[in-house]
């Protein structure tokens, strides 16, 4: 199982971003899959999550109405859409499997991750 993800760098605030998360190894339709990110000197933040179940989506509420979590099977591929970006969401993004197909199961693998900075 190979995690890579890109599209990560530096914008404005309130500027967007799109990043991208290509899997290798494994097919996105069946475990769960999302995004955590990590700050320096912060704790690892659970981003968003897209259910392998049902497709439902969920966002943590610091970027709830912002942040749009979405895959492409036949690319085999993980997105998240990042709009009206702050400071607060600078960080490493990480895209991740989870152990069974609900958002509320434990993370399984994760890739190196995309560093995302937002300053004016």
């Amino acid at each position: 199982v190979q995690l890579q993800a890109s599209g990560g760098g530096l914008v404005k605030p309130g500027g967007s971003l799109r990043l991208s998360c290509a899997a290798s190894g494994f097919t996105l339709d069946q475990s769960a899959l999302g995004w955590f990110r990590q700050a320096p000197g912060k704790q690892r933040e659970g981003v968003s999550c897209i259910s392998g179940s049902d497709g439902s989506t969920y966002y943590a509420d610091s970027v709830k109405g912002r942040f749009t979590i979405s895959k492409d099977t036949v690319k085999n591929t993980l997105y998240l859409q990042m709009n009206s970006l702050t400071p607060d969401d600078t960080a490493v993004y990480h895209c991740a499997t989870f152990m069974g197909s609900s958002c509320l199961s434990l993370y399984d693998q994760w890739g190196q991750g995309t560093q995302v900075t937002v300053s004016s």
